[in-house]
């Protein structure tokens, strides 16, 4: 609350108090936790940015085959001990159908990134309050996901020695798995846990479910992370264990950005509110100054 002067019908000045606009609590940092206009060239730079490193350090990490293939070879025993090692079964199934194994084969390589970029577009244009703390919750997700990377290599089922799976890609020829075939060279292949496409993938989810105002939109949102865990496992890409190693990054995602921002990213408004000039003094204004009263009284 502030004082603001105004003059009474009766000629006398009285002090009244009015409202001050809520901020964010005082120190360094403050503006960069409140919620601004995403600014396009700056959120280009910085994915592009983001990616090439998160794609630098992901395939730095020593491959340490033997490890990798031992820690598969232990997750594939244990599911199978626990009676929930399905994802042979799936691989073979879905092989069978030319033209489903294919697709799934081009969905694996391709809407991991056009969803999610997809997802972010839509973001920065009908959501820019809630653009900014959104964004972080995927960035600080693959940001840890790095650490999973590097502290437990993890062979794929297709790579497995003695598992019997089948590598898609190359029995169907299909341009797919990053570490597959002629690109396999250009990835880290043992790093499989966790998945980000199921990350990502739930991240695209949840925010389409959050956020979306039409119903089939919202439907397609939910499905998207349920087909991708589908299709990872039946490309033999993944355990679904490694799903719910991706599962538990984006709940680090969202708990980092809770923290940051002070509240969920859907919970923050859907826009920014448009910043004022500051005066002379450096402050910025809370309101326009109150008229003095002209014999009436204020309604």
């Amino acid at each position: 609350m502030g004082d603001t002067t105004v003059t009474t019908p009766e000629g006398r000045a009285e002090a009244v108090r009015r409202p001050v606009a809520a901020g964010p609590g005082p120190g360094p940092l403050s503006r960069f936790r409140t919620p601004r206009a995403p600014r396009l060239w700056f959120e280009i730079l910085l994915i592009a940015v983001s990616y090439w490193t998160y794609s630098l350090v992901r395939n730095a990490v020593p491959e340490q085959r033997g490890q990798a293939l031992r820690n598969a070879d232990w997750i594939w025993q244990a599911e199978q001990h626990l009676g929930i090692a399905v994802e042979r079964s799936v691989n073979h199934a879905a092989d069978s159908v030319g033209w489903l194994i294919v697709g799934m084969n081009y969905y694996y390589a391709t809407l991991h990134f056009v969803v999610t970029i997809g997802v972010l577009v839509w973001l920065y244009r009908s959501h820019p309050g809630r653009y900014a703390a959104t964004r972080l919750a995927l960035f600080a997700t693959t940001a840890v996901a790095l650490a999973g990377y590097y502290l437990y290599p993890l062979a794929p089922p297709r790579l497995m020695t003695g598992g019997h799976f089948i590598d898609t890609v190359l029995v169907h020829q299909t341009w797919g798995s990053m570490a597959s075939g002629d690109l396999k060279h250009m990835s880290n292949q043992y790093a499989a846990m966790p998945s980000m496409h199921i990350g990502w993938s739930l991240w695209c989810g949840l925010t389409v479910v959050a956020l979306a105002r039409v119903p089939w939109v919202r439907v397609l949102g939910a499905l998207y992370p349920v087909a991708t865990l589908v299709v990872i496992v039946a490309t033999a890409n993944h355990f679904w264990l490694d799903a719910v190693g991706g599962a538990l990054c984006l709940a680090f995602g969202f708990t980092v950005a809770r923290l940051w921002y002070g509240a969920q990213p859907y919970a923050l408004p859907r826009r920014v509110a448009a910043r004022r000039p500051r005066d002379d003094t450096g402050d910025t204004p809370s309101e326009t100054p109150p008229r003095a009263a002209t014999g009436r009284r204020a309604a």
